[in-house]
């Protein structure tokens, strides 16, 4: 008897401590709508970005569409359960203090117009960003993630 209890307080230690490193590595699972909006919005941003060599003013109504458009979607992933990185990654490339979109829109506003090497480096940070959104929201995996967090934390 006292063999089979202490097999049974074993067995569920081991279960125990499986479920509690499992909740602590919980990552939220494969959204059809948040890959296809970021697929979406990508492809929007490289094309809006293109215009920053002409006047800003020209293109108020539609920045302010995309960022409206990339709120709404942080909104959306901001309330997913176990979705903090990715919420984390929008957050990042909507905050105008940053150096990605919202940045790079905010010092466009200011200038008027940007000039071409500018675009051209800072439209590939941006949208090396959705990419490593893209993939992440795809595979779920160790890489993945790492990738989207060495941005996130300042890494790259």
């Amino acid at each position: 008897m006292k063999h089979l209890k202490l097999k049974f307080v074993t067995f569920s230690i081991a279960v125990s401590f499986a479920m509690t490193s499992c909740v602590s590595t919980k990552t939220a699972l494969y959204d059809h709508y948040s890959y296809q909006k970021t697929t979406a919005l990508k492809v929007e941003t490289s094309k809006l970005m293109d215009q920053a060599t002409t006047p800003y003013v020209l293109h108020k109504k539609e920045v302010e569409a995309l960022l409206l458009d990339i709120e709404k979607l942080g909104e959306y992933e901001k309330n997913k359960p176990n979705n903090e990185i990715t919420f984390a990654m929008w957050t990042i490339l909507n905050d105008k203090e940053k150096n990605l979109l919202a940045g790079f829109f905010k010092r466009w506003e200011i200038k008027g117009i940007l000039s071409q090497p500018f675009l051209d480096e800072s439209k590939k940070q941006v949208l090396d960003a959705f990419d490593l959104l893209i993939q992440y929201e795809i595979k779920k995996d160790k890489e993945s993630k790492d990738a989207i967090l060495d941005l996130i934390n300042g890494k790259t």
